[in-house]
């Protein structure tokens, strides 16, 4: 077991995420770097800290009044500033927050809806009628009571704005007191392995991980981040919005990262100091940006999937040597549990362990290099909901989340994501890491996306088959780059599917769900 702060450092973190919740941190960040512009989003209409405090006291007030003390609300909206004025709303007036992940599918938001006993959805119409979801909403209807944030509003009077007027200038009076212990969000793993999890941070967990960030890289208040992830992921919720307002800096909102021209249009005029987002996203914003485009830029960090080496070129070629900086998260942890340094970069690593993080590395039987790796610290959740009960929060073991994923970490501390546990296929009685057969494909044909994915076979256990975007694949240019390069024979898929565009999640997470179901449904067939 290892650990990455001094005592004194930990001692320094523990003290700031036991001592103050969500709301109070956001006072204390005006108190700090004083009442600036802190939060923006494409309608261009920004909010300095006590304009987002009073907005967020505001509204609250008026969810607060249709529902009970610490009732769990659902929250359908896209990333922006109306999506983090009803998150702190929320907070402020001791409800919480439950991001559903509106590109999941029906089936997938109200069963979220279930899990977590949640009776209330807050939305915008403005934003179901452009996304069309006018489908899910309906079958979020069946399940609890949608509330529409534009009629809301509507409601605000003289007497609103007279008490928001107030609780701008004093919050601590305004605001329903709550513990740092209690539930800061509940949250829904990707499901890009699986069906999705309930997740429940408490309100110091996720201070703890923007805490923890600001210890590891310097962060200037006088920069802006540029925040395309959704909310209800928690790369978008903490990285794009928590991190840089408790943190000085401004906060800029945008909708969906599926927009790459308009984001590359974008990034000149916000100028934005730092963007985040996964790989996918990423590489289509580098091929279509020209070299200006990302000028602003201090440094970019990609997470939630592998950075292809590929996109490192563009990046180290296109954007005169703009640092890319991989990093390795878990919902379960906030979720930023490793990332390179500005400084100290190592690309084809995560970079290094967050100060106040715990780790151990247990054994893999068939896999020679690298382990199992389980997580401990401050940011780690207080557990999953119970499938069979909204108020049940199933503990973690000591307080160790497996993370299911094999990593190795080397002398200095840098942590390599070797694959997860459920990404191995044991062909001919080997061990092969799928992870590892999607780089031998990107080595062979690097500007396309590539996924692969295992099905039972009769004779060898398991079969690789390889699910890409490139047309005119085959198996024998996989082979010959394999035997050139002393890669295993074991390694080639021996089957190839093609297709106009590998399917991802919202947060840009490769879908290996219905790939799996792709890849059986072509097995079966054949």
């Amino acid at each position: 077991m290892k650990s990455a702060p001094e005592d004194s450092l930990r001692e320094t973190l523990n003290y700031q995420v036991n001592s103050e919740t969500i709301f109070d941190a956001l006072i204390a960040a005006r108190d700090k770097y004083g009442d600036k512009v802190i939060l923006e989003d494409q309608d261009r209409n920004p909010l300095t800290y006590t304009g987002l405090i009073r907005a967020a006291l505001v509204l609250g007030g008026k969810i607060a009044a249709m529902t009970e003390p610490g009732e769990r609300i659902g929250i359908l909206l896209p990333t922006s500033s109306g999506v983090v004025v009803t998150y702190y709303g929320l907070l402020g007036h001791g409800r919480v927050p439950v991001m559903l992940n509106f590109t999941s599918g029906a089936r997938n938001v109200t069963a979220a809806i279930r899990a977590a006993g949640v009776k209330t959805v807050l939305s915008a119409k403005r934003f179901v009628s452009q996304a069309k979801l006018e489908d899910l909403v309906t079958a979020i209807e069946a399940e609890a009571k949608v509330v529409w944030l534009d009629d809301v509003r509507k409601t605000i009077g003289i007497g609103d704005k007279v008490y928001g007027l107030m609780a701008g200038m004093f919050p601590r009076q305004f605001r329903v007191k709550s513990d740092p212990a209690s539930p800061g969000v509940i949250l829904f793993t990707s499901g890009s392995f699986g069906a999705p999890k309930g997740v429940v941070l408490s309100q110091s967990n996720l201070i703890a991980n923007c805490r923890q960030v600001a210890q590891h890289i310097d962060l200037d208040p006088d920069w802006v981040m540029f925040n395309p992830m959704p909310t209800f992921h928690c790369l978008g919720l903490t990285g794009g919005v928590l991190l840089p307002l408790l943190e000085g800096m401004k906060a800029f909102q945008y909708p969906s990262p599926l927009h790459a021209k308009q984001i590359v249009e974008l990034l000149p005029e916000v100028k934005p100091s730092i963007l985040f987002a996964t790989d996918t996203f990423l590489n289509q914003w580098a091929r279509l940006a020209s070299p200006d485009d990302f000028d602003s830029l201090k440094f970019v960090v990609a997470g939630a999937e592998r950075v292809r080496d590929e996109t490192h070129h563009l990046f180290n070629t296109r954007f005169h040597g703009l640092k890319l900086l991989e990093g390795y998260g878990a919902t379960e942890a906030a979720p930023v549990v490793a990332v390179n340094h500005p400084d100290r970069n190592r690309p084809g690593t995560v970079g290094q362990m967050l100060p106040g993080m715990e780790w151990r590395i247990e054994p893999v039987p068939g896999i020679e290099e690298g382990g199992r790796l389980y997580l401990r610290g401050p940011n780690v959740m207080d557990g999953y909901l119970s499938p069979d009960d909204p108020e049940i929060i199933e503990p973690l073991e000591g307080g160790w989340h497996d993370t299911g994923d094999i990593v190795s970490i080397d002398p200095d501390g840098y942590c390599t994501i070797l694959g997860r546990v459920k990404r191995f296929a044991k062909i001919g009685g080997e061990m092969v890491s799928l992870t590892a057969v999607e780089g031998l494909a990107s080595a062979v044909w690097p500007e396309n996306h590539h996924a692969v994915v295992a099905v039972a076979d009769t004779r060898k256990g398991e079969r690789l088959i390889l699910v890409t975007d490139r047309n005119d694949a085959e198996v024998a240019r996989l082979a010959e780059w394999a035997r050139s390069h002393g890669a295993p024979e074991l390694a080639v898929p021996k089957k190839i599917i093609k297709v106009a565009a590998v399917p991802v999640l919202g947060t840009g997470k490769t879908d290996y769900v219905s790939l799996q179901k792709m890849a059986e449904t072509e097995a079966r067939a054949a």
